[in-house]
């Protein structure tokens, strides 16, 4: 039995009912969500979580990805990057190391924190393989199955595993081309194990097996996304809808066949003119399943602070029906991202996920946005304080400056517009 088997069966689980309340909505909304596909509620029988519900008609959500490199092993900075970016708001966290102990530093994090985790076990068993054979080419099937199995048990909630790539994306990808070449690790690991070995992908000519693991473990099913562009030109090009369509084909069997839980990954690299359609496209695609947003990057110039880049896109995206956001930090696509990366990854996506919320549900959402302008027209600076995103940056900004008119700000000082206009007039009663 899962959460899915109940809501098919017409049952309200302690986790729907959960889930419901934090978001506002009737039980019997989440139910109907989750036997229909979606909705998820990320889960695990291992260890006790935060609930975080995701899908239609539910808060955008925010993940942030840490995780030990090859260059870089600190096992305690890990769990504390797991910490601050709990403290900062994401709503799930992704540990996707490829450097030390695989398990022992996943199960550190996962210890650490409340929120739902999510990995990637194609990465253990590629290095796994490399390290014992070396060369990732050496992985075997049950490298793969084992590694997913191991990481199940640690009690992770969600997983992306790479279903979508198989021989026909492959011959899409060479008949195209790219400019930016293949930007995922995953799709980089697997593609390059077909091609030298001359096989399939194992996680999609055996799905049914990798659904009996994931449906045993109660794990939700991310459906990776290693056709994602690394370029915007390389943007929605033949081999990223090829995989899109296998994807949303594996997405509809694990749900319909297997009761798992569901969401479809996307896109990388996309302009902000193919965003909109990106979204509608994956909706359509898979039938409504819950989209995980990677990304997107609307340019490739932003090295430095990819995160705003990433957040003009994220909002975009979220408006237009994403559910669930992944983080970029300002060290994209230049080194490891330490701690100070990771909270302004997550208070950046933050600020995204409102903006797509406002456009979203317009009748609930604003509602802050409201009370924080009748906070600025009254002054009231610890109203403004509580209300913001990040309360403490906001107070130390203005403390650095400190105004002589406790009132005002330094931007405005004697002149302060609002101050102005309250004191001789009224005229915005």
């Amino acid at each position: 039995m899962t959460i899915v088997t109940d809501a098919k069966n017409g049952k309200i689980t302690e986790e729907m009912k959960i889930v419901a309340e934090s978001e506002g909505k009737d039980p019997e909304f989440i139910r109907r969500g989750i036997a229909a596909g979606r909705i998820v509620i990320p889960m695990t029988p291992y260890r006790d979580i935060k609930l975080c519900g995701m899908g239609e008609g539910l808060r955008t959500k925010v993940n942030a990805s840490i995780g030990a490199s090859s260059d870089i092993v600190d096992e305690e900075m890990e769990v504390a990057k797991a910490k601050a970016a709990e403290a900062a708001g994401a709503d799930t966290l992704m540990e996707l190391g490829t450097g030390g102990d695989f398990l022992g530093i996943r199960k550190k994090v996962c210890d650490a924190i409340s929120l739902p985790v999510g990995s990637v076990p194609l990465y253990q068993a590629f290095i796994t393989a490399a390290k014992r054979d070396g060369s990732i080419v050496h992985m075997t099937e049950d490298d793969l199955w084992h590694a997913t199995e191991e990481q199940a048990k640690l009690g992770t909630n969600f997983m992306a595993i790479h279903t979508g790539i198989n021989n026909i994306v492959l011959d899409r990808l060479k008949g195209h081309g790219r400019y930016g070449g293949l930007c995922s690790r995953g799709g980089a690991f697997m593609s390059t194990w077909m091609l030298h070995n001359e096989k399939e992908n194992p996680l999609y000519a055996d799905f049914d097996y990798l659904c009996e693991i994931l449906k045993e473990h109660e794990v939700t099913l991310s459906t990776g996304n290693g056709m994602r562009a690394g370029a915007v030109h390389d943007a929605t090009d033949r081999a990223q809808v090829q995989e899109l369509i296998i994807n949303s084909e594996c997405a509809q069997k694990a749900h319909d066949e297997y009761d798992l839980q569901v969401i479809v990954e996307g896109p990388g690299h996309v302009p902000l003119d193919q965003v909109e359609m990106n979204v509608k496209l994956m909706k359509a695609m898979s039938g409504g399943k819950p989209f995980y947003m990677l990304g997107p990057l609307v340019s490739d110039i932003g090295a430095g602070r990819d995160h705003i880049v990433t957040a003009i896109g994220a909002s975009a995206s979220a408006a237009a029906g994403c559910d669930f956001l992944c983080y970029v930090t300002p060290a994209e696509h230049l080194a490891l991202p330490n701690l100070e990366d990771v909270v302004e990854g997550v208070k950046t996506s933050k600020i995204a996920a409102h903006v797509g919320d406002m456009v979203k549900y317009p009748e609930t959402a604003r509602d802050v946005d409201l009370a924080m302008g009748r906070a600025r027209a009254k002054l009231d600076w610890e109203a403004q304080y509580k209300l913001a995103l990040d309360p403490e940056l906001a107070r130390s900004i203005r403390d650095s400056r400190a105004p002589g008119d406790e009132d005002a700000c330094t931007m405005c000082g004697d002149f302060c517009a609002l101050k102005i206009v309250n004191a001789n007039y009224d005229l915005c009663k």
